[in-house]
């Protein structure tokens, strides 16, 4: 068996995720073939998984291939496809995401999923994938694709409407909604076997049924306990217990994500809701400068001390290859086409966040039927955006591109329409060679 890792220069994630297959006795004997274009952090993943491998019994074996003239080799015969790309990186595109927005008085927190800097990294990105997924057709056609890059609906509904690729979005979210809510709020009683149901779309998957072992609702000692939390001004995921003041349910993803993916919270207007809600701007460029330095420290730590055991993750990755291989079911929160109105109240061509069956043939996504009408409208804000960007990167037409920008909550309720067309126009002239050519 071969599975590929698309983007094995993120050497944290490619490690947990290729770590896990090494812990299944059903994929420990797989060929695992790194993928990237950089070549110092290939062999920084390289050296680390041999050392991993050796460690965990020496199963299986590891190859690399550096550039796009091993791509192709990289992905022939594979049977699953690992995607974790970043085009453009933090320096130069993540900082340009974020100052020339800044310039024009719109502030971001995280800026992956949705507003201006999920938009501009969609474009980037989706053009890749592309490529990807046509290599992949021809070398490796009936490989499942295992996407972990964001933006996540985005990426994956272009994959899904327009390539030929068995393709899955994957998400650290839906996994520990439900425990970080309860253990926020001090109800560690109610974790061990709670029952949920989670449906919607990437980083705003509504909660919507939590229920103990005996089958009692905890939404009502849920809401209970969010006033006093608000009040705490050292609590930080206030904008998701705010959604269940106004909106009736949590949602999957943490407040400073959300606090950007709707127009109540970041409004230049009420500065005032920034400390009110605890929102950190300007986070995701923090974290990446943070992640930049902390891993060189803990690259030559590995290379002094050795790689300790590894202890297989709640990332779906493994568990999904390991009930491909030996078909023993398992349910994951997968990112899929909303085909035949798996959440009836949304549009068929958007990509959705539902509970999905993996087994031997596949992975199967469930019904969900209507959301309630508030959650519907809240997610439709999102597709909006995801549909007319991914419109764009299909058709090459700039307009599309003003059109998400505009139809974006959070950048719509901050600036007027001819701002946003030449800020975006100076986005992409920034971009330069990491977008292709709009007309």
């Amino acid at each position: 068996m071969k599975i590929t890792f698309m983007g094995a220069g993120s050497t944290v994630f490619a490690r947990n995720v290729i770590g896990d297959c090494m812990c299944s006795e059903a994929l420990r004997e797989s060929t695992f073939a790194l993928y990237d274009i950089d070549g110092t952090r290939l062999e920084e993943s390289r050296s680390i998984l041999e050392a991993m491998r050796q460690t965990l019994g020496g199963y299986g074996t590891i190859e690399c291939f550096l550039g796009i003239e091993q791509r192709k080799a990289a992905l022939r015969g594979a049977d699953f496809v690992i995607n974790a790309i970043q085009v453009g990186l933090y320096d130069p595109c993540t900082i340009i995401d974020f100052e020339v927005p800044k310039k024009y008085g719109l502030r971001q927190t995280i800026g992956d999923t949705l507003g201006i800097g999920g938009i501009m990294r969609a474009l980037r990105t989706i053009p890749v994938m592309e490529d990807f997924a046509r290599d992949m057709e021809e070398v490796c056609p009936d490989a499942l694709f295992l996407n972990y890059t964001n933006p996540m609906a985005m990426l994956s509904g272009y994959m899904q409407r327009y390539t030929g690729v068995r393709t899955v979005g994957l998400c650290h979210s839906v996994q520990v909604c439900s425990e970080s809510l309860l253990r926020e709020l001090g109800m560690e009683d109610k974790l061990e076997g709670r029952k949920e149901l989670i449906a919607g779309i990437n980083h705003m998957g509504w909660l919507l049924e939590l229920k103990d072992k005996n089958g009692a609702d905890l939404y009502p000692e849920i809401k209970a306990r969010i006033p006093e939390k608000m009040a705490d001004p050292d609590f930080t995921d206030k904008v998701r217990l705010d959604y269940i003041r106004n909106f009736g349910y949590y949602c999957t993803e943490s407040s400073e994500h959300n606090a950007e993916y709707n127009m109540f919270y970041i409004k230049d207007r009420y500065p005032d809701r920034i400390s009110r809600f605890n929102i950190p701007l300007d986070e995701y460029p923090r974290r990446c400068v943070d992640q930049i330095e902390g891993w060189k420290k803990e690259y030559a730590g590995l290379l002094e001390n050795g790689v300790k055991e590894h202890e297989r993750s709640r990332e779906y990755a493994s568990w999904i290859m390991e009930a491909c291989v030996t078909g023993r079911p398992y349910q994951i929160g997968g990112n899929v086409l909303n085909t035949g109105h798996l959440i009836a109240n949304l549009p068929e061509d958007a990509c959705v966040e539902v509970p999905c069956l993996v087994n031997g043939s596949g992975v199967h996504p469930c019904h969900v039927g209507p959301l309630p009408v508030q959650c519907a409208a809240m997610n439709m804000t999102n597709i909006n955006v995801q549909l007319l960007t991914i419109e764009a990167a299909r058709t090459r037409r700039l307009d599309h591109i003003y059109q998400a920008a505009m139809l974006d909550p959070h950048t719509g309720s901050e600036l007027d329409i001819d701002t946003i067309r030449k800020m975006v126009d100076e986005l992409i002239a920034a971009h330069g060679d990491y977008l292709p050519q709009y007309r």
